[in-house]
């Protein structure tokens, strides 16, 4: 089956951070081409693995685009690389405007710590499901 011709309908959905407007920005920059990778606490265990589909929705809930996962690392937080931080594509690119704003959002939701342990994701956009 092309991905092209894929029946997306049935497949798992998630939105990026912990708000709408949130998930409706970083959705922005996947489509943009500029996201390229993700990460999530460790301790929610794995959500996904090279090759697996899923599709990506807005703060609203509006499929976007359907996502491929490349690739899947474990590392501590303070493992994370520029290489990785660059492709999360997020802020000013850099390492220390990642570790920023990833303590913070990882504050927010009670799980941060310098040694907390991440699933780092790698994915591309699979098939685009809107103009935007």
């Amino acid at each position: 089956m092309c991905e092209a011709c894929m029946d997306w309908q049935h497949l798992e959905t998630f939105s990026f951070g912990d708000s709408p407007a949130l998930a409706d920005e970083l959705a922005t920059l996947v489509l943009a081409g500029i996201k390229t990778a993700t990460c999530w606490a460790a301790v929610e265990g794995v959500k996904t693995e090279p090759g697996k589909l899923t599709v990506m929705l807005s703060g609203d809930g509006q499929p976007l685009a359907v996502i491929k996962t490349v690739e899947v690392t474990l590392r501590r937080f303070d493992e994370v690389d520029a290489s990785f931080a660059y492709d999360e594509g997020e802020d000013d690119r850099s390492l220390a405007s990642w570790r920023e704003g990833h303590r913070r959002y990882f504050t927010r939701l009670g799980q941060f710590s310098q040694d907390m342990m991440l699933y780092c994701e790698r994915f591309r956009i699979a098939e685009r499901l809107t103009d935007l």
